[in-house]
This record gives structure tokens, C-alpha cells and sequence, in this order.
């Protein structure tokens, strides 16, 4: 059996058809299933049972011996939320309880870290060891993950198998409940039905132009990839970076967004809300070679293919995976 927490979420929703296309049905699934918009991600995929995430410690004690693989993918991730004591309880302590029965009962893992640990990248994009200690994220989301980070590498007693995620800027289908923390194709998206254009966040530093702002966005396609790859090889426990290696601007995705709508592009810009502007990362890119070195060889999508999918296969006709 395998485990996928955050399964009615965006990334771990997807990860359960990625299971399913791969032939993999006894699985079980973990969320808190409150909200029907998310609830809707699981429709049509096989799966055995659901368990309310408050559950599902006690559920491992009784069943461990089933247990072959656990997807932790749940998480609190909204980055304007102040409350430290939210990313806490729903970050910090909870993905401790679930390291702590992985170790205990044998059970491989992969769990959900974030590009956002990096902060303004002051230490570059390295998924190394021994700077996890010395970042310093900018918002009390990037905190918790890399609190968590820091607390797995200092434990003696660990699963047999576990690798910590550090997922940059993933869009793709099956964010529709995702709000104000959805991909910004989503979002432009949305607007370009609404009202004919888009508008993107204005630079407020002068050594980037406006929506020459960049990230490294990641086709969600090719995080599943990777993480069946991880569940497929267990050889090499550690932190590993998901990104593509190349950093793109956000007027880059804009502009390929309305292309993908078969529309000429209608861009301006708006000032950045103050709410996260002095935490907003201007550039962001994942070094891969860690990840490559232990084999994984499969190409990316390039930004341009992946918009392509995302809108004119999911988005237009708001279709999930």
C-alpha cells in the first residue's frame, strides 16, 4: 500500500493519477476533505480507502505491516499567512510524526520541502546539506519547511529511504482551489477570460524591468516523474531540488499564455502588493545536478510545451488530471 497525504491537493491529487496510469490502485489517501472544490481533484481515481488526516497516525500504528511507501504531499502553503503557530502544527509537527513512524516501522518516504526555504537566494539554489542551516526563507511558510529540513538532517534514526523535495514554481492542472496561491498561468488565465488582458506584478528594484522577474517554473508533470522515480530508486536519501535548471520571467509565461489561447498578448503592470513585497524572490533557479547525479535523465518540459498542455488540455475547459 502507499500513502499520499495532501491527496486532494493539487500536486498530491496528480500524484495519485501518476500512481494510477503506473498500475498502482491499493492506495490511501490523506487530506482533511472539508472543501468540495479540492475533493473534486479525486474524482475518477482509484484508491482504496480515505483517511482524515487527524487519523492517520493512529492508522499506521494499526497497519504499518501493509505500509510499502509514503508520499507526504499535505501541508499548510500559503505564503501571506502570518500565524506561525498554523505552519507549526501543520508543517513542523505533523511531518515529524510521520518521519518518526517511517523510521520507527521501516517505511520509505518522500516529502514535500520548497524552493522557498532559499529566501532571496543569498547562498544560491543548491540543494547541499550543509547550508540548509544558514538559509533564511522569507515568510513563515519558507520557515516551517526548512525548520523541518534542518530537524531530518540532525536525526540519527531515519526511514530506510527518504528524500525532501525542494519543489520551485509548479503549475499545472488541478490547482482550481488554490486562490490567490494558484500559478500565475492559472491566474492569467482567468483574467484574460474576464477582461481581454493580464497584469503582472511591476518591479519594484531597479535592476530588473518590469516582468523580467523569474523563476523556475516546473511543468507538474514532471515533478510526478520525479517522484515515482525516487519511489522506483531509493538508493540515495537526501534533499533534492525540482525545478528545470532554467530560470524563465513571468513575461515569458504571460506572453505564452495568451499564445496558447490563441490571442495576441495584452499585457501591463501593477505594483506588487505591500503585503509580500519586501518577501517577493525576483529570481529563483534550481540547480539539478544533484538529482541528475543519481540517475534521473529525463527531460523537462520547456516552458513553452508546458503552458501549451496546461491551458489548451485543462485550463479552457477547467478539466482536472
Amino acid at each position: 500500500m502507499i500513502i499520499i497525504t495532501g491527496a486532494a491537493g493539487f500536486i498530491g491529487s496528480c500524484m495519485v493519477g501518476k500512481l494510477n496510469d503506473q498500475g498502482h490502485m491499493n492506495l490511501l489517501v490523506v487530506d482533511d476533505f472539508s472543501r468540495e472544490d479540492k475533493n473534486r481533484n479525486l474524482l475518477n481515481k482509484k484508491y482504496i480507502a480515505r483517511v482524515h488526516r487527524d487519523d492517520l497516525f493512529s492508522w499506521i500504528d494499526r497497519m504499518h505491516h501493509s505500509i510499502e511507501f509514503i508520499f507526504h504531499l499535505g501541508a499548510r502553503t500559503d505564503t501571506t499567512e502570518k500565524d506561525t503557530a498554523i505552519f507549526d502544527r501543520l508543517n513542523l509537527h505533523y511531518s515529524q510524526e510521520v518521519w518518526k513512524r517511517c523510521a520507527q516501522y521501516g517505511i520509505p518516504l518522500v516529502y514535500a520541502s520548497s524552493a522557498a526555504t532559499y529566501g532571496l537566494g543569498e547562498l544560491g539554489y543548491d540543494d547541499r546539506h550543509d547550508i540548509v542551516d544558514r538559509l533564511r526563507p522569507l515568510n513563515p511558510y519558507g520557515v516551517s519547511k526548512n525548520d523541518f529540513d534542518i530537524w531530518a538532517l540532525e536525526q540519527e534514526k531515519t526511514p530506510p529511504f527518504w528524500a525532501g523535495l525542494k519543489f520551485f514554481n509548479v503549475y499545472g492542472p488541478n490547482e482550481y482551489h488554490k486562490g490567490r496561491m494558484a500559478s500565475v498561468i492559472f491566474h492569467t488565465v482567468r483574467q484574460i477570460k474576464a477582461t481581454g488582458g493580464m497584469k503582472l506584478f511591476r518591479s519594484h528594484r531597479p535592476d530588473y524591468a518590469d516582468g523580467a522577474q523569474s523563476r523556475d517554473f516546473i511543468f507538474v508533470r514532471d515533478v510526478l516523474d520525479i517522484q515515482y522515480f525516487l519511489y522506483q530508486n531509493r538508493a540515495h536519501s537526501g534533499l533534492y531540488n525540482v525545478g528545470t535548471g532554467k530560470a524563465r520571467t513571468f513575461l515569458d509565461l504571460a506572453t505564452n499564455t495568451f499564445l496558447a489561447m490563441g490571442l495576441a498578448p495584452n499585457i501591463s503592470f501593477i505594483d506588487t502588493p505591500e503585503d509580500i513585497r519586501d518577501t517577493y524572490q525576483y529570481f529563483t533557479e534550481a540547480n539539478m545536478d544533484k538529482l541528475r547525479g543519481i540517475g534521473y535523465d529525463q527531460p523537462f518540459h520547456s516552458l513553452e510545451d508546458g503552458i501549451r498542455e496546461y491551458v489548451q488540455q485543462y485550463l479552457l475547459e477547467e478539466k482536472i488530471f
